[in-house]
């Protein structure tokens, strides 16, 4: 008798450019196991072999097997495939400026990754990601919920990362999200952000309140705009999405639903239409389901709109 073990088909995860970004997603994938298989492709043959290579030598510690190269067919089969090519910020960049070359790189992509594993699940990590996840969705034709951006969901991390070293606590502890463009217009949703259960505006120690209007002002700066940072001290945010990545990957392959702060198309939600942008949204093994209706302040709404429009203004000017 075949135990249902032996008989499930191994899942994989293709991850797409094999620079810091992408080597790094690999690394993380391994390590924690995100899927059996973990391909790297990148069309650069001596650097992903050279990545490929030096994972591999880790095999016998981690629980995944790793593969990859120059050739696109090393993605084949894919249950989920993650898009990280593209030129790369530069200090003094805003992630919009690199709409261009970056829409033309995943154009080109998207229609040979898709030939490989039509049934997958595609994540756009390049930047600008809320521009090319539309771009990505509109040359496939797949439907939207398996098009879609990593968007806030590394943003929010570090705002509950920050928040939990301001106030003490564990970070499990801190819910509180990003939303809107991954980038110089996204916001914290102060007004339903909370520990355990208890409004970040209320959250005092020995009758005082922790978080001022201008404590929250400074977090929610500091997170916004950490990856200017971390790019001007060594030229590259890495680490913290590729983990972001591995996860993602590891809600997708589960067999429960999760609420992740993503960023798919949006239809008549707060008022936008047409782009894609960052809210809590449930995610599971189809892909990303409608936006959570969380309930925005109108200085909030105010932000989002004008979020929503900078993207606007950034796929016109691309697609004219």
């Amino acid at each position: 008798m075949t135990s249902s073990v032996a008989s499930r088909r191994p899942s994989k995860v293709s991850i797409v450019g094999a620079g810091s970004v992408g080597s790094s997603m690999a690394y993380a994938c391994l390590i924690r196991g995100s899927a059996d298989v973990v391909a790297l492709y990148d069309i650069a043959k001596d650097k992903v072999e050279a990545e490929v290579a030096d994972l591999a030598h880790g095999s016998e510690f981690v629980p995944s097997k790793v593969m990859g190269g120059a050739d696109v067919n090393d993605t084949a089969g894919s249950d989920v495939v993650i898009i990280t090519a593209g030129a790369r910020q530069k200090p003094g960049q805003s992630r919009l400026d690199l709409a261009g070359v970056n829409a033309g790189i995943v154009s080109s992509l998207m229609p040979q990754l898709v030939e490989q594993s039509p049934n997958a699940i595609f994540i756009i990590v390049t930047n600008p990601c809320d521009v090319l996840a539309v771009v990505a969705q509109q040359v496939s034709g797949l439907p939207e919920h398996r098009v879609f951006s990593s968007g806030t969901l590394l943003d929010t991390s570090r705002l509950r990362y920050l928040i939990s070293q301001w106030a003490n606590v564990a970070t499990p502890h801190v819910h509180a999200a990003i939303i809107g463009e991954h980038g110089d217009s996204e916001f914290p949703v102060w007004s339903t952000a909370n520990i355990s259960g208890v409004p970040i505006r209320d959250w005092t120690v020995d009758g005082d309140t922790v978080f001022t209007e201008e404590v929250l002002a400074d977090l929610g700066r500091e997170a916004a705009m950490a990856a200017y940072k971390i790019i001007d001290g060594k030229g590259a945010t890495n680490y913290g999405i590729g983990l972001t990545g591995a996860r993602l990957t590891e809600v997708l392959l589960s067999a429960t639903r999760s609420v992740l702060p993503l960023s798919g198309i949006v239809h008549g939600t707060h008022g936008v239409d047409g782009v894609a942008l960052s809210l809590p949204r449930l995610v599971s093994g189809e892909g990303i389901g409608q936006p959570v209706p969380i309930p925005l302040e109108d200085s909030e709404l105010e932000k989002f709109q004008a979020s929503a429009q900078q993207l606007h203004e950034t796929l016109n000017s691309i697609t004219k």
